[in-house]
Protein backbone atom coordinates (compact mmCIF):
# COMPACT_ATOMS: atom_id res chain seq x y z
CA UNK A 1 0.00 0.00 0.00
CA UNK A 2 2.91 2.45 1.14
CA UNK A 3 4.50 1.68 -2.58
CA UNK A 4 0.79 2.61 -4.11
CA UNK A 5 1.10 6.33 -2.26
CA UNK A 6 4.64 7.16 -2.99
CA UNK A 7 4.07 5.88 -6.71
CA UNK A 8 0.72 8.05 -6.63
CA UNK A 9 2.12 11.30 -5.36
CA UNK A 10 5.37 11.15 -7.43
CA UNK A 11 3.13 10.85 -10.50
CA UNK A 12 1.23 14.12 -9.31
CA UNK A 13 3.81 15.82 -8.51
CA UNK A 14 5.28 15.29 -12.25
CA UNK A 15 1.72 16.31 -13.47
CA UNK A 16 1.74 19.31 -11.70
CA UNK A 17 5.44 20.38 -12.36
CA UNK A 18 4.62 19.46 -16.46
CA UNK A 19 1.62 22.11 -16.24
CA UNK A 20 3.37 24.31 -14.30
CA UNK A 21 5.88 25.10 -16.76
CA UNK A 22 3.22 25.28 -19.51
CA UNK A 23 2.13 28.28 -17.86
CA UNK A 24 5.75 30.28 -17.53
CA UNK A 25 5.34 32.71 -20.16
CA UNK A 26 7.33 35.90 -21.23
CA UNK A 27 4.68 38.73 -20.26
CA UNK A 28 2.86 40.72 -23.39
CA UNK A 29 4.86 43.30 -22.21
CA UNK A 30 8.67 42.40 -22.87
CA UNK A 31 11.42 43.72 -25.01
CA UNK A 32 13.57 40.64 -26.35
CA UNK A 33 17.30 41.18 -27.94
CA UNK A 34 18.57 38.77 -30.30
CA UNK A 35 21.57 38.44 -32.35
CA UNK A 36 21.96 36.27 -35.57
CA UNK A 37 24.82 35.36 -36.79
CA UNK A 38 26.85 35.34 -40.33
CA UNK A 39 26.65 31.30 -40.73
CA UNK A 40 27.27 28.34 -38.43
CA UNK A 41 31.10 28.81 -38.91
CA UNK A 42 33.02 28.74 -35.79
CA UNK A 43 34.35 32.52 -36.79
CA UNK A 44 31.06 33.73 -37.38
CA UNK A 45 29.47 32.14 -33.89
CA UNK A 46 32.33 33.38 -32.06
CA UNK A 47 31.49 37.18 -33.45
CA UNK A 48 28.41 36.72 -32.43
CA UNK A 49 28.77 35.94 -29.39
CA UNK A 50 31.36 39.08 -28.91
CA UNK A 51 28.77 41.39 -30.43
CA UNK A 52 26.29 40.25 -28.23
CA UNK A 53 28.58 40.45 -25.07
CA UNK A 54 29.03 44.12 -25.76
CA UNK A 55 25.55 45.27 -27.27
CA UNK A 56 24.25 43.51 -23.58
CA UNK A 57 26.65 45.39 -21.47
CA UNK A 58 25.65 49.23 -23.60
CA UNK A 59 21.88 48.04 -22.95
CA UNK A 60 22.19 47.21 -19.13
CA UNK A 61 23.73 51.00 -18.96
CA UNK A 62 20.89 52.42 -21.03
CA UNK A 63 17.96 50.21 -19.32
CA UNK A 64 19.61 48.32 -16.12
CA UNK A 65 17.70 50.42 -13.47
CA UNK A 66 14.29 50.72 -15.62
CA UNK A 67 11.16 49.24 -13.80
CA UNK A 68 8.61 49.95 -16.41
CA UNK A 69 8.53 49.05 -20.29
CA UNK A 70 6.91 52.48 -21.87
CA UNK A 71 10.33 54.03 -20.55
CA UNK A 72 13.11 51.19 -21.35
CA UNK A 73 11.26 51.79 -25.26
CA UNK A 74 11.77 55.51 -25.24
CA UNK A 75 15.29 54.57 -23.71
CA UNK A 76 16.42 52.05 -26.25
CA UNK A 77 14.72 53.79 -29.43
CA UNK A 78 17.05 57.10 -28.15
CA UNK A 79 19.68 55.02 -28.16
CA UNK A 80 19.79 52.76 -30.96
CA UNK A 81 23.06 55.46 -32.70
CA UNK A 82 24.84 54.12 -29.95
CA UNK A 83 24.38 50.36 -30.86
CA UNK A 84 25.30 51.18 -34.28
CA UNK A 85 28.33 52.82 -33.54
CA UNK A 86 29.55 50.05 -31.84
CA UNK A 87 28.67 47.67 -34.62
CA UNK A 88 29.98 49.72 -37.00
CA UNK A 89 33.32 49.21 -35.17
CA UNK A 90 32.88 44.67 -36.58
CA UNK A 91 34.12 44.09 -39.80
CA UNK A 92 30.97 42.98 -40.57
CA UNK A 93 27.56 44.07 -42.43
CA UNK A 94 24.99 44.03 -40.08
CA UNK A 95 21.14 45.44 -39.94
CA UNK A 96 19.58 46.94 -36.41
CA UNK A 97 15.89 46.20 -36.56
CA UNK A 98 13.63 47.20 -33.30
CA UNK A 99 10.33 46.92 -33.71
CA UNK A 100 7.95 43.87 -34.20
CA UNK A 101 9.92 40.86 -35.03
CA UNK A 102 9.76 37.38 -35.75
CA UNK A 103 10.89 34.70 -32.73
CA UNK A 104 11.04 31.07 -33.45
CA UNK A 105 9.69 28.79 -31.14
CA UNK A 106 12.29 27.99 -28.22
CA UNK A 107 12.12 25.84 -24.67
CA UNK A 108 15.22 26.56 -22.57
CA UNK A 109 15.56 24.80 -18.94
CA UNK A 110 11.74 23.51 -18.94
CA UNK A 111 10.19 27.03 -19.64
CA UNK A 112 8.32 27.27 -23.69
CA UNK A 113 8.79 30.06 -25.24
CA UNK A 114 6.28 30.16 -28.32
CA UNK A 115 7.27 31.21 -31.89
CA UNK A 116 5.47 34.25 -32.91
CA UNK A 117 6.37 38.62 -33.60
CA UNK A 118 7.31 40.46 -30.93
CA UNK A 119 8.88 43.91 -29.91
CA UNK A 120 12.68 43.22 -30.25
CA UNK A 121 16.19 44.55 -31.03
CA UNK A 122 17.37 42.32 -33.39
CA UNK A 123 20.84 42.85 -34.58
CA UNK A 124 21.84 40.29 -37.97
CA UNK A 125 25.52 39.99 -38.78
CA UNK A 126 26.40 39.54 -42.32
CA UNK A 127 23.96 37.20 -44.22
CA UNK A 128 22.00 36.37 -41.30
CA UNK A 129 21.95 32.26 -41.50
CA UNK A 130 23.71 31.21 -38.83
CA UNK A 131 22.29 30.43 -34.97
CA UNK A 132 20.94 32.83 -33.08
CA UNK A 133 21.35 34.13 -29.20
CA UNK A 134 18.25 35.55 -28.03
CA UNK A 135 17.00 36.79 -24.27
CA UNK A 136 14.13 38.80 -22.90
CA UNK A 137 15.62 42.04 -22.42
CA UNK A 138 13.21 43.53 -20.28
CA UNK A 139 11.73 42.36 -17.86
CA UNK A 140 16.04 41.97 -17.34
CA UNK A 141 16.05 37.72 -17.85
CA UNK A 142 19.04 38.33 -19.98
CA UNK A 143 20.93 37.77 -17.07
CA UNK A 144 19.72 34.43 -16.37
CA UNK A 145 21.82 32.75 -19.22
CA UNK A 146 24.90 33.64 -17.35
CA UNK A 147 24.36 31.26 -14.33
CA UNK A 148 24.55 27.57 -16.18
CA UNK A 149 25.03 26.71 -12.57
CA UNK A 150 21.52 27.04 -12.07
CA UNK A 151 19.15 24.22 -11.88
CA UNK A 152 15.82 23.85 -14.21
CA UNK A 153 13.77 24.13 -11.23
CA UNK A 154 15.86 27.12 -9.51
CA UNK A 155 15.70 28.73 -13.21
CA UNK A 156 11.76 28.68 -13.61
CA UNK A 157 11.18 29.64 -10.34
CA UNK A 158 13.63 32.96 -11.02
CA UNK A 159 11.86 33.49 -14.28
CA UNK A 160 8.19 33.43 -12.25
CA UNK A 161 9.79 36.04 -9.69
CA UNK A 162 10.77 38.28 -12.18
CA UNK A 163 8.10 38.27 -14.12
CA UNK A 164 5.84 39.20 -11.90
CA UNK A 165 8.27 41.62 -10.53
CA UNK A 166 7.59 43.57 -13.51
CA UNK A 167 4.03 43.46 -13.92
Amino acid sequence: MKKIIIILFIFVVVLVSINEKQHILIPDDAIRFRVIANSDSEEDQKLKMQVKDEIENELYKIIGNTKNIDTARNLINSNLDSIDKIMASYNVGYDISYGDNYFPLKEYKGVNYPAGNYESLVITLGNGKGHNWWCVLFPPLCLLDEKEDLENAKYELYVKKIINIFK
